[in-house]
């Protein structure tokens, strides 16, 4: 059970080296790069712990999924970018996707 909370951690990890990757603009602002590559090695390190037992399947498509989704909020909500339809559809089919791996694959 603490597997999920390994993937928990990867999945913080990657939202906020993403974060900071943007305000990293490029690799120009010195503290954000640093923190952000701090972020992404930290995340795969809990990544790779999660998937110990957690099915690679399972693991990654969960991970890319609640990352996506809570990417798009943040982007949308913290940077005020838009948001469009098709965008929209998009995450849906993404998380779709994984809802259904998680409950027809075999564990």
């Amino acid at each position: 059970m603490f597997y999920y909370v390994f993937l928990a951690l990867a999945i913080v990890g990657e939202l906020i080296g993403t974060n900071l990757l943007k305000m990293s603009l490029g690799f120009t602002k010195l503290l954000p790069t640093i923190g952000s590559l701090v972020s992404f090695a930290l995340c795969f390190y809990f990544l790779s712990l999660a998937m110990v037992k957690i099915p690679l399947n399972i693991a990654y498509a969960n991970w890319s999924a609640i990352g996506i989704l809570a990417t798009t909020a943040i982007a949308t909500l913290i940077y005020k970018e838009q948001l469009n339809i098709i965008s929209m559809l998009g995450v849906i089919l993404i998380v779709a996707g994984v809802i259904l791996l998680n409950l027809f694959s075999a564990k």
